[in-house]
């Protein structure tokens, strides 16, 4: 099933299309979708290595401008819409921790925590919730979120060949790695 999957997803990452499902996946991940650009820019990147720039340049521009989106929730619609997302993920008591944080620190929490496994629609909410300077959140955010891709792609276009050889091969244990990594984010959430 993970070998279907698997070249199920790294056919779609060569499709003509592929490019707008990347932009799609990265600007909704930004405010409120689970699942990481990532998931779709790895395998685009180990089909076609001489566009790796290229992807993580629309990953990044698409989500920083998700994360407005997340802003926007959080400043206008916390009591509704954010309320909902931050309940959904079971992230109350992180939140309320990490809102007070925010208020100090606001621009080195999004440029730190937007390159990690954190997921980066609870820092683009609470950054709307707290009025974060949005000069700071765009500077922090255009950091943090080209950190993160670039170094994928970097890493990607460096040593793609052994990379895929290796996913290819241990397919059961890189999915078990990747789907850890991405509950952990949440995980640690909790416990802030």
């Amino acid at each position: 099933m993970l070998r279907g999957l698997y070249d199920w997803t790294m056919s779609l990452a060569a499709h003509r299309h592929a490019v707008w499902w990347l932009a799609a996946i990265s600007f909704i991940e930004s405010s409120f979708f689970p699942i990481p650009p990532d998931v779709l820019m790895i395998p685009m990147i180990l089909a076609a290595r001489d566009r790796a720039w290229w992807f993580a340049t629309v990953a990044t521009v698409a989500s920083v401008l998700g994360g407005y989106l997340g802003y926007v929730i959080g400043f206008f619609l916390f009591e509704t819409v954010g309320q909902a997302v931050i309940d959904f993920y079971r992230l109350q008591e992180g939140f309320v921790t990490f809102r007070d944080t925010f208020n100090t620190y606001g621009g080195w929490i999004v440029l730190i925590k937007g390159m990690t496994p954190i997921p980066y629609k609870l820092i683009t909410i609470t950054a709307g919730v707290t009025h974060l300077d949005l000069g700071v959140f765009t500077v922090s955010s255009l950091g943090s979120r080209a950190i993160r891709f670039f170094l994928v792609a970097a890493l990607l276009w460096q040593f793609g060949p052994p990379i895929r050889d290796f996913i290819e091969r241990r397919l059961k244990l890189v999915t078990t790695a990747f789907v850890a990594a991405l509950v952990g984010g949440f995980l640690v959430l909790k416990w802030l």
